[in-house]
């Protein structure tokens, strides 16, 4: 697949007054400028993020009616029901905010919508079985600010709600007794990118300031708070980087027991990465919900027994056994379909129909055509029940949301944001559905966001890669949004002539820069196809990021490449 590279801004004032502040290599103080890092004590929070750089859960409005409105409750023996979607930002957010409730106060409940009969955030079932088991109020983590009719359905039949939420509210709110986003316009919260296990966090954090508690009983819950974080793709700044760092710590020194089966399960052995909770914890918990039911993630993470944490996480495991197959399945099939059809290839969108495939991997397998195969926006749909649903992704730059929006006529139901979303529509409206939504992509889409772009930080020499300047680079870690890994340029690179392609599709490198540079050695998983490129002797350049390479006891550096390119 062909990409477009595209290398960033430099902003040499403030990396030369950056270097002269930190004594640093200059190349580190590029990368630290564009992460919005440009004086010292900006860069001491980034390398060393302490528990005392939090901000004080008290300056998020309605913090203190919500806390109000749990004493409340609690003093007069009220039914608490803790509420929370069923992915890993909901689940992790539910297992918090219970656990740390029920270590004092026994008279609660924890409620998870099923994700294919009730769908996501707070659903109709999820009311009724409040009003029928006799909840007075609502705890609702990661869902609820758009919930307005639900809500106020609740509320008169005596039921309230506090609503913890980070995604956008609209300009008419629930009538919840609190509301705890800091996205809210009057909201004078200074970090405005925590997920909902965050706010969740925040709000048992001034719990335990109100109950005289020790802070560490909030703290306990960290590693759940940073598999959310780290799941959510959420911005790697701010707050998030703060309570990331301090999750993986925990994470690696003691975790609650669930997440430590889901860890041993894994056959993780070396020290765990954000990587690690992105591409392996998270994928196993997220399955409980797509393949079967979201309280298996809950009742794992609030789980104090070891043996029986590692019962269920041997569920999730199966679960996410199961995702895998189903995903591998219908990823085959729809590039079989693509490829046996012409037309389709020559479409600027792809809208795929089968009625087997499983709900729980169709935006999986959307992002996954993306990726590897074709790189368009694309719509997966599936049978459910009567009708037919599907989950959208999008390219890099394109607004799937309001392409699906110029559909709606078409359409029972939708929703997401610019890069994903879902949608029902009866099965006669799939065929008018997919050649409308090809009109709108055609008519739309500038045709550079057909072809993937990588973006570069910045150039680098061979002979800048030392142990010295990858210490400190290791040290960008945690890893993510806003400080993604990262991803460097070398011109006039030449293979040594040992370089050759292994398991029949990545190639191993071995190459210099310059005739005379140093050699390096690494790896470009997926690149046989440009294996011609370089087993000439002609220079090309290369993209590439930097990692550790451990092998039969030794440690060395070594390139991960992306890409590759003749020299102009």
């Amino acid at each position: 697949m062909q990409k477009r590279w595209t290398v960033k801004r430099y902003q040499h004032k403030a990396e030369q007054a950056l270097q002269n502040a930190l004594k640093v290599h200059p190349l580190l103080c590029r990368l630290l400028v564009q992460r919005g890092v440009t004086t010292f004590d900006q860069a001491r929070l980034f390398f060393r993020p302490t528990l005392a750089d939090l901000h004080d859960p008290w300056l998020m409005k309605d913090m203190d009616k919500a806390i109000a409105r749990i004493a409340d409750a609690i003093h007069h023996g009220e039914k608490i029901l803790v509420y929370g979607d069923y992915d890993v930002d909901g689940t992790t957010a539910v297992a918090t905010v219970y656990a740390f409730l029920q270590d004092f106060y026994k008279n609660i409940e924890f409620y998870v919508p099923h994700r294919y009969r009730e769908g996501y955030g707070i659903s109709l079932t999820g009311v009724e079985y409040a009003r029928e088991n006799d909840f007075s109020l609502v705890i609702a983590l990661d869902c609820g600010i758009k919930s307005v009719e639900l809500i106020t359905y609740a509320k008169e039949h005596g039921i309230d709600f506090i609503i913890c939420d980070h995604h956008l509210p609209d300009a008419i709110l629930p009538p919840a007794v609190a509301i705890l986003n800091p996205k809210q316009d009057d909201c004078p919260y200074p970090y405005k990118e925590l997920s909902g296990c965050g706010i969740g966090f925040k709000l048992i954090c001034a719990m335990a300031q109100r109950r005289q508690m020790p802070m560490e009983k909030a703290y306990a819950y960290l590693d759940l708070v940073a598999t959310s974080i780290a799941a959510d793709i959420v911005p790697m700044t701010g707050e998030n980087r703060v309570l990331t760092f301090h999750g993986l710590v925990k994470v690696n020194t003691n975790p609650l027991p669930g997440i430590k089966a889901l860890i041993e399960l894994s056959k993780l052995k070396d020290k765990l990465t954000i990587a690690n909770l992105v591409f392996v914890i998270a994928p196993r918990v997220n399955a409980a919900g797509r393949m079967d039911d979201a309280r298996k993630a809950v009742n794992l993470f609030i789980e104090t027994d070891e043996a029986a944490a590692e019962a269920i996480a041997a569920q999730l495991h199966a679960d996410n056994d199961d995702r895998k197959a189903q995903d591998d399945s219908v990823t085959r099939e729809a590039v079989a379909l693509i490829q046996d059809e012409i037309l389709l290839n020559q479409k600027k969108s792809t809208v795929l129909y089968q009625p087997h495939w499983h709900k729980g991997v169709v935006g999986i397998v959307a992002s996954r055509l993306i990726d590897k195969y074709y790189y368009r926006p694309t719509i997966i749909l599936t049978q459910s029940n009567d009708k037919v649903a599907g989950s959208a992704r999008s390219v890099s730059g394109f607004n799937v949301y309001e392409a699906i929006h110029q559909c709606k006529d078409l359409l029972e139901n939708y929703g997401g944001h610019f890069y994903a979303a879902g949608m029902t529509l009866k099965p006669e409206n799939v065929e008018a559905f997919r050649q409308r939504f090809e009109e709108v992509v055609s008519s739309s889409i500038d045709p550079d966001l057909l072809t993937p772009e990588i973006v570069i930080d910045t150039e680098l020499n061979f002979s800048d890669i030392t142990p010295k300047f990858f210490n400190i680079l290791d040290q960008f870690e945690p890893l993510g949004p806003d400080n993604l890994r990262a991803v460097f340029m070398a011109r006039q690179v030449f293979d040594t002539g040992y370089s050759r392609i292994v398991k029949d599709e990545h190639i191993k490198f071995s190459v210099r820069q310059g005739r005379n540079g140093v050699v390096l050695s690494g790896i470009g998983f997926f690149m046989a196809e440009k294996f011609p490129c370089i087993s000439t002797t002609r220079p090309f350049d290369m993209v590439f990021t930097v990692e550790k390479n451990e092998w039969q006891g030794n440690t060395s550096l070594q390139l991960k490449v992306i890409d590759i390119r003749p020299s102009r």
